[in-house]
């Protein structure tokens, strides 16, 4: 991943995962899994960016979702590459004890 792009595209493809955690996942899994997305970037060349962050809104309308990840792509054959890759899938197999729910949202950029 390349996080100092010296001319960004036009459009992007955004991939915005949530995450809502089990009850009984630690702080330490819970730790243990924000570590391990943040590590996929460098793990796979696809992904142009990442971030992340917890929920903070005062809105309270979370749905129990804690954690969001944008992981930003320049095509869908990025992304798609990205998802079926090895280093993901083990991320996937290794997350799904911790967590309650997920939901996944891909969009284009646009300004």
């Amino acid at each position: 991943m390349n996080s100092q792009h010296s001319k960004k595209p036009a459009t992007l493809l955004r991939h915005v995962v949530l995450f809502a955690f089990n009850d009984t996942a630690t702080s330490a899994q819970i730790q243990g899994v924000e570590e391990a997305f943040c590590d996929l970037p460098d793990k796979i060349e696809e992904v142009y960016d990442f971030e992340w962050g917890l929920d903070v809104s005062p809105e309270k309308i979370s749905q129990g979702y804690t954690h969001c990840f944008l992981v930003t792509f320049l095509n869908e054959k990025d992304r798609d590459t990205y998802l079926v890759h090895p280093v993901h899938q083990e991320f996937v197999a290794n997350l799904q004890p911790h967590l309650a729910k997920a939901l996944v949202v891909d969009y284009w950029s646009r300004r």
